[in-house]
């Protein structure tokens, strides 16, 4: 049988009509299919590949990692060269309070470690999340989305969950001394790219100090760079208890992380002992790349200083009849469009002219762009071209 055919029948399907295309490398902002095509890639599998695909670096710290040792016992019982550098790499970059990392393998597992470190923290259990906010799939993560059309299959779900809208100021009373922790995504991703006011989120923040919440940001999208700095958290004069980081923060290596102070983090070590634990979490292979991507990001500082450019220039191509908006976050867009219908067709002709799109799960009216940072001017030029040229047809 063919790798197609058995794709379809022995790898489990999350849609009835996937995209199907069989990916024989990458490189840059490149996908490349084994009939011979090649893809400009605008979505880096969801921002995961923030440097784009096969970085040498990236590619360097994972084999020179992988031949020196692999996985051992991860968690937090022997020192592992990786998940050291780098821990101390991100302690370095944030600010003081977000000393503390805790390695994951995915952002809904750093959702699910934040969540019980803030039981923890506060003995309460009551959590508040934005309506429209994805923080992942699994139970308890899964338990903070609203609408339900994803979750009402699998209930019941965790109790004592509430809803705030964002940017909403009179939603802020819900937030009380019942509750454990807000948790919000620094900007909200699967509505379709929506900012917070910077004085709403300051809000929230002064909120959870006047009642002894925590505030846990879901950065596993917005950060390593996504919105033109190297967390999101701060272009708006906050900073978490929590910050959760996943996606791009790997640079193509199944990573997350939950970031916390120290004394926080310290909770989860006794009454019981073993609080939170994870197999894989911190593997030094994805910690060697994760490592990588920050460090270029670091010592190439034009990578991030040139978002804005880069994000005005988008906006600046993508003018048609048939866009009703464009919003933006840095290079991470929304373009919206009339309905799903035209969403849908506008990917499959863009597909059919060598470019990857998609859309998002609380709006499916707009077109999904998150490049790889690398992305450069002559390539978001073709890149909307190609879109033009899809809305025309």
């Amino acid at each position: 049988m063919s790798q197609r055919a058995n794709f379809l029948r022995h790898v489990a399907q999350t849609s009835p009509s996937p995209m199907g295309l069989e990916i024989a490398g990458g490189q840059g902002i490149y996908l490349y299919t084994t009939d011979g095509r090649e893809y400009l890639d605008l979505i880096a599998g969801i921002g995961v590949s923030a440097l784009g695909h096969n970085h040498p670096e990236v590619v360097r710290a994972v084999q020179d990692q992988a031949q020196t040792y692999m996985h051992t016992l991860v968690y937090g019982e022997f020192v592992l060269a990786p998940q050291a550098a780098f821990a101390t790499l991100l302690a370095g970059q944030l600010p003081e309070g977000l000393d503390n990392v805790y390695f994951v393998n995915s952002g809904a597992e750093a959702t699910e470690g934040a969540m019980k470190l803030a039981k923890r923290a506060t003995g309460r259990r009551e959590f508040i999340s934005a309506r429209r906010s994805y923080h992942g799939s699994t139970q308890g993560a899964a338990s903070l989305q609203w609408p339900h059309d994803f979750t009402a299959a699998f209930q019941p779900l965790l109790p004592e969950v509430q809803h705030l809208d964002f940017n909403c100021d009179f939603c802020l009373e819900r937030i009380t001394e019942r509750t454990a922790a807000v948790i919000l995504e620094t900007i909200q991703a699967e509505w379709g790219i929506r900012k917070p006011r910077p004085e709403w989120l300051q809000a929230v923040r002064a909120r959870c100090d006047a009642t002894g919440a925590l505030l846990i940001l879901d950065e596993i999208q917005a950060g390593t760079g996504r919105t033109g700095t190297l967390f999101a958290f701060e272009q708006y004069g906050v900073v978490p208890d929590i910050l959760l980081l996943a996606k791009g923060f790997g640079g193509g290596m199944p990573l997350g992380a939950f970031i916390a102070r120290r004394e926080l983090m310290t909770l989860l070590t006794a009454d019981p002992v073993l609080g939170h634990i994870t197999t894989f979490g911190g593997h030094p292979v994805c910690c060697a790349a994760g490592l990588a991507t920050f460090q270029v990001l670091r010592q190439q500082p034009a990578l991030l200083s040139s978002i804005p450019h880069k994000e005005a220039l988008f906006r600046e191509l993508l003018v048609h009849p048939k866009i009703r908006q464009v919003r933006s976050a840095g290079l991470w867009l929304a373009v919206e469009l009339d309905d799903f219908a035209e969403v849908r067709r506008t990917i499959s002709r863009c597909l059919d002219r060598g470019l990857i799109t998609d859309w998002f799960l609380w709006n499916d009216r707009s077109l999904r762009i998150a490049p790889p940072l690398i992305i450069t001017e002559a390539e978001i030029r073709k890149a909307c071209a190609i879109i033009l040229a899809a809305l025309e047809d």
